[in-house]
This record gives C-alpha cells, sequence and structure tokens, in this order.
C-alpha cells in the first residue's frame, strides 16, 4: 500500500513538472487556442474596404478539409494576384470535425492578405464540430454587405441534424431580406450544400427558392460540397448556381460584380 501511495505521490508530482503541455485532449475537446469570431472580425474588414467600391471581386472556394498543402498554395496564389476584395469559403474546413482540423485550416486561412469568412460544411457538423466552428468563425447563418450587394451566407447541412431542427432556417432567410435594406440593391447567396443534393431538405426546396428570389435582384448562389465545379440554373427560373470544387482540384471561382452585371471564372493553380 505504501509502495502504491509513493507511486501516485511520484506521478503526482511528475505531472505538476511538466505542467499541461503533456497533457493531450480528446481531439473532440472545444478548448480553442488562438484567434476566435473570425467572421464578425472580417466582415467588419469587408464592409470598411468595400462601402463606396461600384465593382467587386471576390473568390469562392471550398471543402478543404484534408488538403492542407494545397490550400497554402491557395492561399499563396490568391495573394499573388493582388486584385481580390475577399474570400468565402463555402464549407467544409475538417473532415471528422475534429477541433485541430479547424485551427490548422484557420491557420492556414489567416495568411489571406484580404479577409474572408468560412461556412459550415457538413463535415464540420460531425462530433463536437459545430460548436468549435461557432467559437473559432461565428454562427453558421450570417450576412454582409460590401458595396451595396448583400451577401446572404446559409446552414444547408439539413441532414446532418436529422430535421430536427430547421435547416435551411427560413426565419433568418425571411429577416434577411428587409434587414439594412437602404444599404443594398443586389444580392448574391452562399450555402455549402445546393437544393436538390442529396443532404439538402429537399422538401423545402421549392420553398426555399421562393424566399431567396424575394431578396432584391438576386444575382447567383454559390454552394460547394459535391468536389468539382460545375454550374446549374436548378430551378429554371434564371438563378444560376455555381459549384466549387474541392482543394485537392487545385481552382477556384472569380467572380467579378459591376454595375452592369457579372462575370465567372474558373482559376487553376
Amino acid at each position: 500500500m505504501k509502495l502504491l501511495r509513493n507511486f501516485y505521490l511520484t506521478l503526482g508530482f511528475t505531472l505538476s513538472c511538466f505542467g499541461c503541455d503533456v497533457i493531450d485532449y480528446h481531439p473532440y475537446d472545444v478548448r480553442i487556442s488562438g484567434e476566435t469570431d473570425i467572421n464578425h472580425k472580417n466582415i467588419a474588414r469587408i464592409e470598411a474596404a468595400c462601402k463606396n467600391k461600384d465593382t467587386l471581386r471576390f473568390v469562392t472556394t471550398g471543402d478543404s478539409q484534408r488538403w492542407y498543402d494545397e490550400t497554402v498554395d491557395f492561399v499563396n496564389h490568391v495573394n499573388a494576384r493582388g486584385d481580390i476584395d475577399f474570400v468565402i469559403h463555402g464549407g467544409d474546413l475538417s473532415d471528422f470535425g475534429v477541433t485541430n482540423e479547424f485551427l490548422w485550416q484557420r491557420d492556414i486561412l489567416n495568411a489571406l492578405k484580404m479577409p474572408y469568412v468560412a461556412l459550415l460544411g457538413n463535415h464540420d457538423c460531425l462530433g463536437t464540430g459545430e460548436e468549435t466552428f461557432r467559437t473559432v468563425f461565428g454562427d453558421p447563418d450570417f450576412s454582409f454587405i460590401a458595396g451595396r450587394v448583400k451577401f446572404v451566407c446559409l446552414n444547408t447541412n439539413a441532414i446532418e441534424y436529422d430535421y430536427s431542427r430547421p435547416i435551411p432556417d427560413f426565419e433568418f432567410i425571411e429577416n434577411e431580406i428587409t434587414n439594412r435594406a437602404e444599404e443594398f440593391d443586389r444580392t448574391v447567396v452562399s450555402m455549402h450544400i445546393r437544393p436538390y443534393c442529396g443532404e439538402f431538405n429537399n422538401n423545402v426546396a421549392r420553398v426555399f427558392q421562393h424566399y431567396i428570389n424575394m431578396y432584391p435582384s438576386l444575382l447567383f448562389c454559390t454552394a460547394a460540397h459535391e468536389h468539382h465545379v460545375f454550374e446549374e440554373d436548378l430551378f429554371g427560373d434564371g438563378v444560376m448556381y455555381y459549384m466549387s470544387d474541392c482543394m485537392k482540384n487545385r481552382n477556384y471561382y472569380l467572380f467579378t460584380l459591376t454595375p452592369n452585371g457579372y462575370e465567372r471564372e474558373v482559376v487553376y493553380f
């Protein structure tokens, strides 16, 4: 008994000498080190920098989840351009919702010279991923105004919630139609999963399209998730959906918005 007590005393003393650095927390532990609330901070930067601009140039990408080297190359490529106002990451920063995955991606993306925002992807909902996402990036539903264009960013990962919560959140979508209405004339809607993809709540796909068509001059929608580039008028109503590739395939969408409309380009790096 005395030997056992001495063992535990020695073990306790050893751990106290090394401190917390020797403890390997559970991968789903949500102890967050480093910067948090990134979307909120970067939205302020976007709105300030783009306030009086009539031409905007922004990038959409997504699904960087396990392709860290490619994401570094993406950051370097976008930085070298010198003509991008902001970046929208369409979700799936993580593969398994592990806390460190978000932190590694955050640290890579923080090297962007321009502000960026990140959406919640379906892989980001695994484990304690949503909790980590909320701490590191912010609410899964958010909006911002660049120039006089409103960008509405939505959580559309319905299957991850087993329909236990309203995804997409129509109350949020409806409120954003009139929120700051005097500040915008046109709209872009971004999401991770598009309508008529299996993980979207397709029972309400047409309701979703009805609501977003209520926004002033809806220009187009962006999505990610499917790991290849394609574009489609999903509802046959003239509203195009542009789906970004995964980071593995080393490309991104570049959009240029002008007073007369917009142009898009798939850029390879």
